[in-house]
C-alpha cells in the first residue's frame, strides 16, 4: 500500500514538473517574440560587462583637431558692415554762384500755383474742426506708412556729420543713445542737446518731445540736427567743445570710417528765353486774374 502511494506521488510530481517546464518554455517563446535578441543562455546566465584588469586605466576621449582631420569649417567669416556713416567736413567754403535777376520774377504759372496752395490751405483750416478723429488717424498712418524709416544727420561744430537710419516710430532718445555711443570715452559724461535752428531744442527731458516718435516730431523722412554741449557740471569743457575749430569728439574707430561728403547736384539756371514784354504781359495777366477773385467788400476797403 505504501509502495503504490509513493508511485502515485512520483507520477504526480513528474506531471507537475512537465507542466512547469511547458509553462516556462511558453513564457520564454513569448519573450523571444517581443525581444528577439534575447538568447536562452542569457536568460539563465546574463552577461555582465567585462571589468578592466588591475592597473589598467579606462580609455580617454581623444580630441579631434579639425585642421589635422581634414574636416575644417568651410563657413566664411561674416563681414560686419557699419550701420552708420561719417562724413568729413566739406572743403568747399566758397558761396554758391549768384542767381540771375529774372529768377526771382514770378510767372503766371507761379502765381496760379501760389493761389491754389493758399486756397487749399485755407480750406484745410476751415475743415479741420469738422474732421473726425478716425480720419486724422488714418492720415497720420498713411504718412507713417509712406516713410517707415528716417535718416538723421547730426552735425558737429566743425561740420563733421554723423548719419544713421532709424525706424520712424523710434523716439528721440534712440538718437541720443547712438550719438553718445559714438563719442570718445572722456566726452561721454558731458551732456549735449540736439536742436534744429533757430530755437527748436529736442531735449529728452521735455515731455512734449520724449513721448513722440520721429515721425510725429516731423523729422521724417530725413533731417539734419545740430549738436551743442550744455552741461553745468562740465561748463568749461562744454564751452571748449562748442568751438568751431574743435574737431568732432568722436571715437577713433568712428572717425577712421569718415568719407567725403557727396557734392550736391548742380542745377544750371538758364536765362529766360522770353522777352521782357512777354514776361511782363504774363505777370499782368496773372495779377488781373487775382484781382478778379478778390471779394467786392475787400475791394471797397482797398479803395478807401
Amino acid at each position: 500500500m505504501k509502495f503504490k502511494t509513493s508511485l502515485s506521488a512520483i507520477a504526480d510530481n513528474q506531471t507537475s514538473t512537465t507542466c512547469d517546464l511547458n509553462l516556462f518554455f511558453l513564457r520564454h517563446l513569448q519573450i523571444l517574440r517581443v525581444f528577439p535578441s534575447v538568447q536562452l543562455i542569457d536568460y539563465f546566465c546574463p552577461m555582465s560587462a567585462p571589468t578592466p584588469e588591475a592597473g589598467a586605466s579606462a580609455p580617454s576621449e581623444v580630441p579631434i583637431d579639425n585642421k589635422t582631420s581634414g574636416f575644417a569649417s568651410s563657413e566664411p567669416t561674416p563681414v560686419v558692415t557699419p550701420s552708420f556713416k561719417v562724413y568729413k567736413p566739406s572743403t568747399s567754403a566758397g558761396p554758391p554762384p549768384p542767381l540771375p535777376d529774372d529768377y526771382f520774377t514770378p510767372t503766371a504759372a507761379d502765381l496760379k500755383l501760389a493761389q491754389s496752395g493758399l486756397a487749399a490751405r485755407t480750406q484745410a483750416l476751415n475743415d479741420a474742426p469738422l474732421q473726425l478723429r478716425a480720419v486724422r488717424e488714418a492720415a497720420e498712418k498713411s504718412k507713417r506708412d509712406r516713410w517707415p524709416n528716417t535718416t538723421i544727420r547730426v552735425r558737429f561744430t566743425d561740420r563733421t556729420q554723423l548719419e544713421k537710419v532709424f525706424p520712424s516710430n523710434s523716439k528721440i532718445r534712440a538718437v541720443y543713445a547712438f550719438v553718445r555711443e559714438s563719442l570718445r570715452e572722456d566726452i561721454k559724461p558731458v551732456k549735449f542737446v540736439l536742436y534744429q535752428p533757430p530755437k527748436r531744442d529736442l531735449k529728452v527731458s521735455d515731455p512734449t518731445v520724449r513721448d513722440l516718435t520721429l515721425s510725429e516730431l516731423y523729422l521724417a523722412p530725413s533731417s539734419v540736427l545740430l549738436l551743442r554741449f550744455e552741461d553745468a557740471a562740465h561748463e568749461e569743457q562744454a564751452r571748449a567743445l562748442n568751438g568751431s575749430n574743435v574737431t568732432a569728439p568722436l571715437a577713433p574707430e568712428v572717425l577712421s570710417q569718415a568719407i567725403d561728403l557727396p557734392a550736391p547736384p548742380v542745377t544750371d539756371v538758364a536765362p529766360s528765353s522770353s522777352t521782357p514784354s512777354g514776361s511782363s504781359s504774363d505777370l499782368k495777366s496773372g495779377l488781373n486774374s487775382l484781382e478778379k477773385k478778390i471779394p467786392k467788400w475787400l475791394k471797397m476797403g482797398l479803395k478807401k
